[in-house]
């Protein structure tokens, strides 16, 4: 094999050695980090320039097919207000292909936060447009969206969703929840071709790797997924390390909800070209910003959300993919809904004893008191996005909970002082999947959508160091692959990306104009600029 130094780097290993100016990699592992002068000889030598290089990121919770549509959409995430929205629908509906879809609004845009299907209409009435919320929970449509979708005041809401309604009766055009996943990405999914699927994998392994990113898990696997990925892995256009977690519908039958499981335990056991699928997803709660988030106490306005996924029906699917060994991963982003999902994991334990397990709770973004502690105890990963506690974006929310919750918003340094592994990850598109934007984020709780938007709860940020090692080697092993990559270290996989300016020297704000000039996964370049 050929043997390659690289030299005269600011390299931060994310290990007990913390810094090295070299290293050398042997096909596809590092054999050398250190010092340059008790480097072994090489074949070939690549000067860094006295760049700084980090380990690989792994985005621990991402949605890889959602991702690449999405970088090709209207994108209204930094669209303030109504009138902005609206123009940009109306400047894009000249090249739409006979539908329209945008992605990224926010609530706070809209008046009173309700959006209505009169509101599209009023700038493209004659097509079908379809919004996906901010938070890729709800999806807003107009009224040739809601034809197209056969929806009308006789169509009932399903198990865990709304479709929103006027006093009347007739739907205004929002889709909340699972009405959004049942009406309109069913619809999405049927309508898009593979070729289209292929151009979206094509565009997120693209970004993911101009980004430094080396690793990813699909938290909302489903077949078309499967396929696409299995596609680009034939091509060999995929050098992305992927694993994902299999997606599970509550249906509201036991045993419908049970095969799921076994279809999932069946696509863990098979050889799939270019993913590994580790386990099942579960969304147990929506989202704060549209308050269907299961919290323990209500809303501001005196609602609250009951989860998507009731006791009765969680436990048996939880502690039948515990059974089969796969990891769980839990969406729970309020309080009731984390505290449920580890309700679900000690139920699962103790029916099934003891055995090597590491499951997950997602986001977690606001959890009761001790929540920290029962994970560690239970060995449950806490996988949360720095990327969502961006101020820009932070008001609503807070308005949301409207008391002294807010106070422990986003609470990582909760998680850390617990002992609980803590994974960083973006849970793109709902956000940024820059990495270098999600540690900046992570560091200052600043705004990286909105640079100079002052900072909220800057007590919960973490110094670069920690944030980084939770979005490279605490993300590997929050997927079982800590013990071979996420750090660089003799023996591991050559993952790393190579910087074009120093973050850790500068001013923080150095991560939001920093470029990433080499990405290498495997001892192999496979971005450069």
């Amino acid at each position: 094999m050929t043997r390659t130094l690289y030299r005269h780097g600011r390299i931060f290993t994310g290990d007990e050695s913390r810094w090295a100016d070299s290293v050398v990699i042997d096909g596809d592992v590092f054999v050398h980090v250190g010092a340059e002068e008790s480097a072994p000889t090489a074949d070939t030598v690549i000067d860094l320039g006295g760049r700084v290089v980090l380990p690989g990121f792994t985005d621990a919770h991402t949605h890889l097919l959602m991702m690449g549509e999405a970088l090709g959409q209207v994108g209204l995430t930094d669209a303030p207000s109504l009138e902005e929205i609206q123009y940009r629908l109306n400047a894009a509906r000249g090249t739409a292909p006979g539908v329209l879809r945008g992605r990224g609004w926010l609530f706070d845009a809209i008046p009173y936060g309700e959006p209505t299907a009169a509101m599209i209409d009023a700038v493209v009435p004659d097509m079908p447009v379809y919004l996906d919320a901010n938070d890729y929970h709800s999806c807003w449509v107009n009224t040739a969206a809601l034809i197209e979708l056969g929806i009308t005041r006789d169509t009932p809401d399903p198990i865990g969703g709304r479709i929103a309604r006027d006093a009347d009766g007739e739907p205004t055009g929002m889709l909340y929840e699972t009405a959004a996943q049942l009406h309109a990405w069913a619809h999405r999914d049927a309508s898009t071709t593979d070729a289209q699927r292929d151009a979206a994998v094509e565009r997120v392994v693209s970004a993911y790797l101009a980004a430094g990113v080396t690793g990813a898990v699909d938290m909302a696997f489903d077949e078309l997924g499967l396929a696409a990925l299995g596609r680009a892995s034939e091509r060999g256009e995929l050098p992305l390390r992927i694993a994902a977690h299999w997606f599970i519908a509550n249906t509201g039958d036991d045993a419908s909800n049970l095969a799921q499981v076994a279809q999932a335990a069946e696509h863990a056991s098979a050889s799939t070209a270019g993913v590994q699928v580790l386990g099942i997803k579960l969304v147990l709660d929506g989202t704060i910003d549209a308050c269907t988030a299961a919290m323990g106490a209500p809303y501001a306005d005196g609602t609250n959300a009951e989860p998507i996924w009731p006791a009765e029906r969680l436990l048996p699917v939880v502690a039948a993919a515990d059974a089969a060994g796969l990891q769980i991963a839990l969406h729970a982003i309020g309080d009731a809904a984390s505290t449920l999902a580890l309700d679900a994991i000690e139920h699962a334990i103790a029916v099934n004893g003891e055995q090597r397990r590491r499951h997950r709770i997602e986001h977690l973004e606001y959890a009761a008191p001790a929540t920290a502690e029962r994970m560690a105890r239970l060995g449950v990963t806490a996988s949360m996005q720095p990327v969502h506690a961006d101020p820009a974006i932070f008001a609503n929310w807070a308005a949301q909970i409207g008391d002294d919750r807010a106070d422990r918003a986003f609470a990582w340094s909760e998680y850390e002082q617990a002992g609980a592994l803590l994974a960083f990850s973006t849970d793109a598109p709902t956000a940024p999947h820059e990495a270098l934007a999600n540690m900046y984020v992570a560091t200052t709780r600043a705004s990286a959508l909105t640079p100079g938007v002052a900072a909220v709860h800057p007590e919960q940020a973490l110094p670069l160091d920690r944030a980084v090692a939770h979005a490279t080697r605490d993300a590997a092993a929050s997927m079982g692959d800590g013990d071979w990559r996420g750090r660089i270290a003799v023996g591991y996989a050559a993952d790393f990306a190579v910087l074009d300016a120093d973050p850790f020297d500068a001013d923080p704000a150095t991560l939001l104009t920093a470029r990433v000039v080499r990405t290498v996964i495997a001892g192999r370049t496979v971005h450069e600029s």
